[in-house]
């Protein structure tokens, strides 16, 4: 990505409160110093990790909590897509009309986007819990019969 960029909007306080991985910073950080006009770019896990001296799981793993923040959508295999906020556009006017075009609830000014990320991140947590439980429910399972 080369020459000036604009965004529509200072969102860096807003994703400051999320309280983010560390290592979620840095791959943003990355992403936007690398995108396209308009938050698009095309780099896979890969690649992150050598840019920023990351393993895959911290890439993964921050590319997961970006994605819980709804800073950083994964498109498809090695496309993601930066918050419509937080991209750079190649004028103003295209930076306001990109957030414009965003539903008003998915804004990173939107009263609840803190709280929304926290309840994301606990979700998510409690999904992980449960399936460990059931892996070990069916482990034990397995010893039983083993036993029996």
């Amino acid at each position: 990505m080369s020459g000036l960029h604009f965004a529509a909007v200072n969102a860096e306080g807003v994703v400051a409160d999320l309280d983010l991985l560390p290592a979620a910073y840095r791959v943003l950080l990355k992403l936007r110093a690398h995108s396209e006009p308009g938050g698009r770019i095309e780099i896979d896990q890969v690649t992150i990790a050598q840019l920023l001296g990351l393993s895959r799981a911290a890439v993964n793993a921050a590319l997961r909590d970006l994605d819980l923040a709804q800073l950083v959508k994964k498109r498809r295999a090695g496309i993601y897509q930066i918050n419509p906020m937080l991209a750079g556009y190649l004028s103003p006017e295209d930076a306001v009309a990109a957030v414009r075009a965003m539903p008003k609830e998915q804004r990173l000014n939107a009263p609840d986007f803190v709280e929304r990320y926290k309840c994301a991140v606990v979700a998510y947590q409690d999904q992980l819990a449960e399936k460990r439980r059931r892996k070990d429910d069916e482990r034990r399972r397995q010893i039983f019969r083993a036993v029996s």
